[in-house]
């Protein structure tokens, strides 16, 4: 990757003097990035030491792992996401997390401490090593974009530009090893802001899959678009929305990319999951004469476990490089040029002559019956209900983002999901990010008991910064996901906890509360009490039957029982 210097005029003064760790944090700070997280130990802190000295927000997190998921959920909304952590323990820590940004397409930096150099040049038996000094940046070479070693303060500059435009134009996550000597070694200061090479398409190659696609869409009787999570992460939703406004074209997301547009749209088909979706969504959606797909990956859960109906000849495939349109491929083509290409090309349609079949609405309030035990069906309404623009949903993998894809989430980017990683107690740390990414917008976590018994100890965190999450913890007593894809076992069962009295224990005060539900009208009045209270954190602990859930997750399990 190619970095493209600007001449420096306009720009603000770039500082005489800097070190590793200034430089890293200057270009972080150009990039957008305004709060790190993660956890102190040795092999970091001087590191750490020079974070505070800057203009970046130091976020302490409980453990790495939940630093990590902290990070990818503050990227998905800011554009970029940093982790701090030290070598071996907090470095294998955090992987999880950083394996979560690179199967979901998430611009993380990872930055670790390291022993210093002459130990290591020495083969020294430090505290933290693992087998051998290499083997922490071998393993991360797997899960990242790029991985540099930071020992040498000539070529650090040069490490940390290129990291740096890879991760924000490939949108991955990228690791960088700073050897604890290193974090305060002079080296040359940037000369001018870090401007990451623009990428452009072949412009012979675009004109020709524009006039090939825009020539297919005016000629279908029936099109429609399918908008996927390349869209999300690629920032190209306004320019989607400006192409569905020109033509008329309706659309249908994914869970992945729930949210990517607004779903009060008139044009908004509804959530596509192949066999899964509503009938009106599935029928419009594999039945339209001519698709334009951006950037849908066709994993499992994202396609009802593959349950797809669609003709490939009737698609134009747009991926994060080339399209392909038949059986004819137009490569070096980015999505972005594309829309921009295809806007003029349209014809306007009305919208009488191209809807969708079905329209989303938005949902009603909920009226509870007061005394009635609470049930998964009747929970989801009501948290339905209590949702709104200012918010924004984070749904755990497990029954909650099996209930979600009914939700009907009203602006652009107010949902976030993990669900090609799935890695059960994201959402909790993340919606710190979320937060940190988005301060007017209140995070909602709806998580399952086991899923928040891995990262629950974040709620501390967000007590300490005064985030008013509210956190909706569904006590079904155990891992209900694998009591339904699976004939149930003790493995499935964990210790009972007193959810609602998590605030209190981590001396939330007047900032925050915990309440406990077990029926309708229970539930309804602490919906009520978090909407009363938006300057607090919530935690709603809603007790429901042990195997009562979704309808989304029951199909799930019925389909995986199948094979």
């Amino acid at each position: 990757m190619t970095i493209m210097i600007s001449d420096g005029k306009g720009h603000q003064e770039m500082p005489t003097e800097a070190t590793v760790s200034t430089y890293l944090l200057q270009r972080l700070k150009e990039l957008g990035v305004n709060h790190l997280f993660g956890v102190p130990g040795d092999y970091v802190l001087d590191f750490l030491d020079q974070v505070i000295e800057s203009p970046l927000a130091w976020v302490g997190t409980c453990n790495e792992l939940n630093a990590g998921y902290a990070a990818d959920g503050y990227a998905r909304l800011n554009g970029l996401g940093g982790a701090v952590v030290t070598y071996g323990v907090g470095g294998f820590s955090i992987l999880n997390a950083v394996a979560g940004a690179f199967a979901e397409m998430v611009p993380l930096v990872l930055i670790s401490g390291a022993p210093p150099s002459g130990r290591r040049k020495a083969g020294a038996l430090v505290h933290h090593l693992v087998a051998d000094y290499n083997r922490q940046l071998e393993i991360f070479q797997k899960v990242t974009v790029d991985a540099a070693l930071l020992d040498n303060p000539e070529t650090a500059p040069a490490l940390i530009d290129r990291l740096l435009a890879t991760c924000i134009s490939r949108k991955l996550p990228v690791y960088l090893e700073l050897p604890v000597d290193m974090a305060r070694a002079a080296c040359r200061p940037p000369s001018a802001p870090l401007l990451p090479a623009v990428r452009s398409s072949d412009p012979a190659s675009l004109k020709a899959c524009a006039d090939a696609a825009a020539e297919l869409l005016n000629r279908a009787a029936n099109p429609a678009i399918l908008a996927g999570i390349e869209v999300s992460r690629f920032g190209l939703g306004p320019a989607l929305l400006q192409l569905v406004e020109q033509a008329e074209l309706p659309f249908a997301t994914m869970l992945s990319s729930k949210s990517v547009l607004p779903e009060l749209h008139p044009q908004f088909i509804g959530l596509y999951q192949g066999g899964w979706s509503r009938p009106a969504v599935q029928q419009q959606i594999e039945s339209a004469d001519c698709l334009l797909s951006l950037g849908a990956w066709m994993t499992d859960l994202d396609t009802g476990i593959f349950s797809i109906h669609i003709d490939p000849q009737r698609v134009i495939e747009v991926g994060r490089d080339a399209v392909r349109i038949g059986d004819r491929q137009y490569p070096d083509i980015l999505p972005g040029d594309l829309i921009r290409e295809l806007v003029p090309r349209l014809r306007p349609r009305s919208y009488l002559e191209l809807h969708p079949g079905e329209p989303r609405a938005a949902c009603g309030a909920f009226v509870p019956d007061t005394a009635t035990a609470l049930t998964a069906a009747r929970m989801y309404e009501a948290i339905h209900g209590f949702l709104d623009d200012s918010m924004i949903l984070l749904a755990e993998p497990g029954d909650a983002f099996c209930a979600a894809p009914e939700f009907t989430i009203e602006e652009a980017e107010r949902f976030i999901v993990q669900s090609f990683y799935s890695s059960i107690g994201y959402c909790t740390p993340a919606a710190l990010g979320a937060r940190l990414a988005r301060p007017g917008r209140r995070p909602v976590v709806m998580t399952g008991d086991g899923a928040f018994q891995m990262t629950a100890q974040e709620v501390s965190t967000l007590v300490r910064l005064q985030i008013p999450a509210v956190v909706l913890v569904i006590n079904n007593d155990g891992y209900l996901v694998e009591r339904m894809l699976h004939e149930d076992g003790p493995y499935n069962d964990i210790r009972m906890w007193r959810y609602a009295a998590l605030p209190e224990l981590f001396n939330a005060g007047s900032g925050g509360l915990g309440i406990r539900v077990t029926t309708e009208g229970e539930l309804h009045a602490a919906l009520q009490t978090a909407a009363a209270a938006p300057d607090k954190l919530v935690l709603i602990e809603m007790c429901v039957q042990k195997l009562d859930c979704s309808a989304g997750l029951r199909r799930l399990g019925a389909t995986m029982r199948k094979g």
